[in-house]
């Protein structure tokens, strides 16, 4: 593998944004499934988080193709169901879009984690993500799933070594953490401005 497996998202990161500093929907989209296949390597720990992924990068992908040019801003997507009164539905893309961004907050604290503990477990670096991210949003069924995947985290120097390839593997995540983490925090910051951030699974 030339770099590692980070190479891809931190290209796409240069892509993300207008020159106008607006969040552009189809590299976005793009961005978030260059971390699908690092998701991959975590193996069984993952699958809830790779489908969850999976599913609101597609939700969102088909309201872009049905207009690409009016959905190109990725915001539009929140705007347009605002005005509909239909963004607080289980299927809408101002859903979509809040649960992708939490699914990356959650992945983006873990490298964090990895980066800083270099002595902690996965299943430690995992555990601790998910209570600083995600588990405030989950109710008691989705806590428990997600509790009992990460009980199946790969063992810690097995995954380094997988996604490590030719390339500076911790290097290459903190940049992915303090590149990314932006995107998500803007993705939040117009999410509340709309009253859309604090929505909770049951």
């Amino acid at each position: 593998m030339e770099g590692t497996v980070f190479t891809p998202c931190l290209e796409g990161m240069k892509h993300v944004k207008s020159e106008q500093g607006e969040m552009l929907t189809k590299p976005f989209l793009e961005l978030c499934k260059t971390i699908l296949p690092v998701i991959d390597k975590f193996g069984a720990a993952m699958t809830l988080v790779k489908s969850d992924i999976g599913g609101n990068i597609s939700r969102l992908e088909k309201n872009y193709l049905s207009d690409p040019d009016k959905f190109k801003y990725l915001y539009t997507f929140v705007q347009v169901e605002i005005e509909s009164k239909t963004a607080k539905g289980s299927s809408s893309c101002t859903n979509g879009l809040l649960w992708l961004t939490r699914a990356m907050d959650f992945l983006v604290e873990l490298f964090r984690n990895l980066v800083a503990h270099q002595d902690w477990s996965m299943s430690q670096a995992c555990g601790d993500s998910y209570q600083k991210t995600l588990k405030k949003w989950h109710g008691w069924l989705a806590s428990s799933s997600f509790s009992m995947a990460l009980k199946l985290a790969p063992d810690r120097k097995k995954f380094m070594d997988v996604i490590s390839g030719s390339g500076d593997i911790y290097a290459d995540m903190e940049r992915f953490c303090s590149e990314f983490g932006p995107f998500l925090q803007d993705n939040h910051k117009f999410l509340a401005s709309v009253g859309m951030d604090d929505m909770k699974a049951s």
